[in-house]
């Protein structure tokens, strides 16, 4: 990077001025593109580190549940339940636990509105008509713009 020396006010041209300020703006594009560069260096392997970690915990979370579900199978049977219907008991409660969070979440799947309005751009765009660009005789008034839209949220 080679510096222009800076002149009297009146002796530069307006090439010159231009050359001083195209260096001082690639000089700060670099700059900015680097620490842009280090910031998310540093993020990515904070990220990753709390990524591992979560993970690590996520399986420690499910060796415990495995050892809380023999605890439990065996404190059944310490009550005089037999060994097998013990851990059956405990097989069922999970498939219902299992099955209650999966409904839940099919009906929280269903309660999506979806896009419709996206689809229904497209098929407008596909089949030729254009009715998003009508020309109104009369330009539109305050209260009337958007009136044609439906709410993204269902409800509104």
């Amino acid at each position: 990077m080679t510096q222009i020396p800076p002149a009297e006010p009146q002796e530069e041209s307006l090439g010159a001025l231009v050359a001083a300020a195209s260096d001082q703006i690639s000089t700060l594009v670099r700059a900015e593109i680097e620490l842009a560069k280090s910031e998310l260096s540093f993020n990515a392997k904070r990220v990753g580190m709390a990524a591992g970690l979560l993970g690590a915990a996520a399986f420690m979370a499910h060796l415990v549940l495995i050892l809380a579900s023999f605890t439990l199978a065996y404190a059944l049977v310490a009550l005089h339940v037999w060994t097998w219907l013990a851990f059956a008991i405990v097989t069922v409660f999970y498939l219902v636990v299992a099955g209650l969070l999966a409904f839940i979440g099919i009906r929280k799947f269903k309660g999506l509105p979806g896009m419709k309005r996206t689809l229904r751009s497209l098929k407008t765009i596909k089949g030729g008509e254009d009715k998003l660009v009508a020309t109104p005789s009369a330009s539109p008034t305050a209260g009337q713009i958007g009136t044609h839209r439906e709410p993204v949220r269902p409800g509104q």
